[in-house]
């Protein structure tokens, strides 16, 4: 079945809840057996054993995530950046080393440079477009590659294929960051990744009312990072796990929605003489379009533009008043946000060296000429600023 079936599909059985269509909310912390030998064989780490593992609700949405992403099995936890840290603990311990792209979600690299660091695991960073290249970084230590393709804030793309390949041939675990595409527009485990992460709160939720984390891994390390994730996180509680699979019914008709929208949005503002240049891996001119369109599906509603070199006032005058976009963290949801953003700090491998300001839009599910139309004004302030 395609995708857009198996959305509407996956993790759901009425013939097994008397017809109803939609898996019970289940909530549990005690689970009783009902023998001396079922209690001692219950299986820790899976869902229906105790209630930090999760109940069948926290089960279907686990079950629906592993086969989108074309991984052997998943784990849900409480937010995208404890799936970060939870998976980078459980796959390194003292004396490893870690590389991570130069264009990686902040909170990722603040945790490698802080909490590993205090760990004693040291941690490198690498140009996005290093391709083969990166095998000049690994050392006999190396024992994970971090990728997020394309990156936050600058939208960056990676050679995926070919950075897997170095790494599994130096024995070495390849994590990518997929929540940009979703499951449904990259499918990492055919390019070469082990481990893939998303927050779920963004494009699976939907609905800008979620907040959860998935982890999906290949068969050889499903144990490893199950044993290591479940020492320092709990599964997703069960009110999340329903709203995921709500978000989950409607993921493909958004995500088209998104990328047809954001397509035209970012077309219209590499015309705009107020906007230096757009970072969007799927127009024809940027520079990582050649990998985005061989290794994805399609392309989400955010990503990136930098404004001419303006001032304070100019960029308040032209965020404060905008109707349709508003000014916060997260993205993915059906509402359009649009927020500036400082790459400087977050990059030492590849220095940010752009004079305008950096912006980050996420487009959401509004008829794309009235988000126009919103913008225009904003940028009738902006000049009138100046």
């Amino acid at each position: 079945m395609k995708d857009s079936t198996l959305v509407t599909t996956l993790g759901r059985d009425p013939e097994q809840q008397q017809g109803i269509v939609n898996p019970p909310t289940w909530r549990a912390s005690t689970v009783l057996s009902p023998t001396v030998a079922a209690f001692r064989n219950r299986r820790y780490g899976e869902p229906g054993s105790y209630g930090r593992y999760g109940t069948p609700t926290t089960a279907a949405v686990q079950e629906a995530v592993a086969r989108l992403e074309g991984g052997y099995r998943t784990i849900a936890v409480g937010s995208g950046k404890t799936a970060i840290s939870a998976t980078l603990l459980a796959l390194l311990k003292t004396g490893d080393h870690l590389l991570v792209v130069d264009c990686v979600y902040g909170p990722t690299r603040r945790f490698a440079d802080g909490m590993l660091g205090k760990l004693g695991i040291a941690t490198t960073y690498f140009a996005p477009d290093i391709g083969a290249g990166i095998a000049a970084l690994f050392r006999p230590e190396t024992r994970v590659v971090f990728l997020e393709a394309p990156g936050s804030w600058t939208f960056e793309m990676q050679d995926i294929r070919a950075i897997a390949e170095v790494a599994h041939a130096a024995g070495a675990v390849v994590v990518m960051d997929n929540t940009w595409a979703s499951p449904l527009y990259c499918k990492p485990f055919a390019l070469g990744v082990d481990v893939s992460i998303q927050a779920a709160t963004k494009y699976i939720g939907g609905h800008s009312d979620l907040m959860m984390g998935t982890i999906t891994t290949t068969e050889a390390l499903w144990e490893r990072v199950r044993h290591g994730v479940f020492e320092v996180a709990s599964a997703a509680g069960p009110d999340e796990c329903t709203l995921a699979l709500r978000g989950l019914r409607t993921l493909a008709v958004r995500l088209e929605r998104h990328m047809e929208s954001g397509l035209l949005l970012a077309d219209w503002l590499r015309r705009r003489p107020e906007v230096r240049r757009v970072m969007h891996p799927a127009l024809p001119d940027d520079p990582g379009h050649v990998l985005w369109r061989r290794d994805f599906l399609g392309a989400s509603g955010l990503f990136g533009f930098v404004l001419e070199p303006c001032s304070g006032a100019q960029l308040a005058a032209f965020l404060d008043h905008l109707e349709l976009f508003g000014m916060g963290a997260s993205w993915g949801g059906y509402e359009s946000l649009l927020i500036p953003t400082d790459p400087a700090p977050l990059r030492t491998a590849v220095p940010w060296r752009e004079p305008g300001q950096a912006m980050r839009i996420h487009v959401g599910l509004e008829d794309p000429e009235d988000l126009i139309r919103d913008l225009e004004a904003g940028f009738a302030r902006f000049r009138a600023a100046a």
